[in-house]
């Protein structure tokens, strides 16, 4: 499980560009609502890991609207990798 973004606003969750694995949680602190963008392979992983935070403040979660495939997200080529010199003797 990886938090994308911790307390953001709630539009931010309909990026199109964001995984498809991608949900936007909702909890309170102080009687405010706030909002994390996750990514999360499963939806238990995600519900633990807030439960166990924020227990009777945690509220809900929902799917985000990204429709990018997770694999490919935030994706960046290697580096290429340069070849060692030839030792001198």
């Amino acid at each position: 499980m990886q938090v994308i973004k911790q307390d953001c606003k709630k539009e931010e969750g309909n990026d199109p560009k964001l995984p498809y694995t991608c949900y936007i949680v909702t909890y309170k602190v102080d009687g405010e609502e706030k909002y994390d963008l996750t990514v999360a392979q499963k939806e238990a992983d995600l519900f633990d890991y807030y439960y166990d935070l924020y227990k009777k403040d945690f509220v809900t979660f929902k799917q985000s609207g990204g429709l990018a495939n997770p694999k490919l997200w935030n994706y960046q080529s290697p580096k290429p990798v340069k070849p060692k010199g030839k030792r001198n003797e």
